[in-house]
């Protein structure tokens, strides 16, 4: 860092340059959530059965009592060890929300394709209090597009966030959005991918109002640094 050392008038003139440019990004912003509200519904036509903590569970099930559901794919797949650190950097954020989220008629669920009885000892791990389900035996992931076979990652290019960019792995994150109609048909309503869920992450947000920003020059990718959250020590890296 070699930062530029200035009188108070100084700094707030810079101040008040970069302001009109923060609330010119709020503005487009609300504007881009008004348009995102307004896309329109697909009904969700397969018959999805998850489990859970006590047992199968439908795809309308997973509501509750609310009639929006936001389903987190988190990258857990078969036989992995433990979650992706990102997913669970996210995940991080959620517990504290929850019960805003539910004031607002919306229920927060992650969804992986391990099975649950892989989820469980890592949720446990983590303590997080979301529900969280088990796709292993549904296409649920495949037709979400958040899955993907081996002959997929081999070829290098497959479908994901809205293109053939492929993924370094054989699961990908993503936020899914549903709404459940009266007579109990579910729709989905939206799908956002890679650092189009970047907003959840207000860890993020106060990191890029800090003097050194994110610190993530020279890093073999940008999260490289994210550990579980039991996982870092006072280590050069977590600093």
């Amino acid at each position: 860092m070699n930062p530029k050392i200035v009188s108070p008038r100084e700094w707030l003139d810079a101040r008040l340059s970069l302001l009109s440019k923060e609330k010119e990004i709020t503005r487009l912003h609300d504007q881009l959530a008004h348009e995102r509200a307004q896309l329109p519904w697909v009904l969700v036509e397969k018959s999805y059965t998850f489990e859970g903590p006590n047992g199968k569970v439908s795809l309308p099930e997973l509501f509750g009592d609310k009639t929006q559901l936001a389903v987190w794919h988190f990258m857990l797949g078969p036989g992995w060890q433990e979650g992706c650190p990102s997913c669970s950097l996210l995940a991080d954020h959620m517990n504290g929300v929850l019960p805003h989220l539910a004031a607002r008629d919306v229920k927060y669920i992650a969804i992986s394709r391990a099975p649950y009885a892989e989820i469980a000892p890592f949720k446990a791990r983590m303590g997080w209090e979301f529900d969280w389900v088990s796709s292993y035996e549904t296409e649920f992931n495949r037709d979400f597009h958040v899955s993907f076979t081996k002959d997929e990652l081999a070829k290098g290019q497959f479908y994901y966030n809205y293109g053939l960019d492929g993924f370094p792995s054989e699961e990908a994150p993503g936020l899914s959005a549903f709404i459940k109609a009266d007579d109990g048909s579910v729709y989905h309503t939206y799908s956002t991918f890679a650092r189009g869920a970047e907003s959840l992450l207000s860890l993020y947000a106060l990191l890029d109002m800090m003097p050194k920003g994110r610190n993530e020059a020279g890093l073999p990718w940008p999260m490289a640094w994210v550990r579980h959250h039991d996982r870092y020590g006072n280590t050069a890296e977590s600093r």
